[in-house]
């Protein structure tokens, strides 16, 4: 598994170096936004474990710009930041990070943190059927999923590997009220760490790339003092 660490303190990047090895990981440091962003196209990592405060591009902007032009992989991001606001949080969130950790951190919990991003690829192992609703079309095997338009073909999502794993979860159950938690343990299961208001921040993300209009979800709808629901009726949007 190949790992990107991009951090421009170098005694922190040699440590996460250092710790990410002795688990049997290949580890390539850079120190800049720009740097980071060549790296990721030409070494496809697994993981990238990418700092907030970075000279050149700030890593919400890295961030950003790997999620908009994955390669053939599409890298789990652990964001690292100095800032510990929740604020920062759901802005590193919302521009894709798969997860968040603040400094200090310990080393074994970064560790911990990466190996539980990579063990969620490993559960999608058996023969899974395709899934279906009067607009989507989820393949859980080659992992795509495309919207069905009334004028036009069908468009392809460009999802997130959460992303995607978030709407099978809807569309695998329609009508279904799910709460926080359960989402939680349904995408995560033994290996979350962090706060419940990521959830908000992956369906906020999620609503972008299938909603006709995000302000008033059409498919996945909050229940108020609760979570979220999937609803999707044959009507033409």
């Amino acid at each position: 598994m190949d790992i990107l660490v991009v951090d421009d303190e170098q005694e922190i990047a040699n440590l996460i170096k250092l710790y990410l090895e002795k688990e049997g990981f290949t580890v390539h440091l850079c120190r800049d936004g720009h740097q980071a962003l060549q790296l990721a196209q030409t070494l496809q990592p697994d993981v990238v474990v990418l700092d907030l405060m970075l000279p050149g591009l700030d890593g919400l902007e890295v961030c950003a710009q790997i999620r908009q032009k994955p390669g053939d992989k599409d890298p789990y991001i652990l964001m690292v930041t100095a800032k510990g606001e929740e604020l920062d949080r759901i802005i590193g969130l919302s521009t894709g990070a798969d997860d968040y950790l603040v400094k200090p951190f310990s080393p074994r919990e970064l560790v911990a943190r990466v190996r539980a991003l990579l063990r969620r690829s490993l559960r999608q192992g058996g023969q899974t059927p395709q899934l279906q609703s009067p607009h989507f079309q989820l393949d859980p095997q080659q992992r795509l999923a495309m919207r069905s338009h009334p004028d036009a073909p069908p468009e392809t999502l460009s999802l997130t590997t959460l992303e995607f794993d978030l709407l099978t979860t809807f569309v695998s159950y329609p009508g279904r009220v799910w709460t926080r938690p359960q989402l939680i343990e349904k995408l995560w299961g033994d290996d979350f760490y962090g706060d419940e208001r990521i959830v908000d921040a992956h369906v906020a993300r999620l609503r972008k790339k299938v909603e006709p209009d995000q302000a008033q979800p059409t498919f996945i709808k909050t229940v108020i003092g609760v979570g979220y629901k999937f609803e999707d009726d044959a009507t033409p949007l």
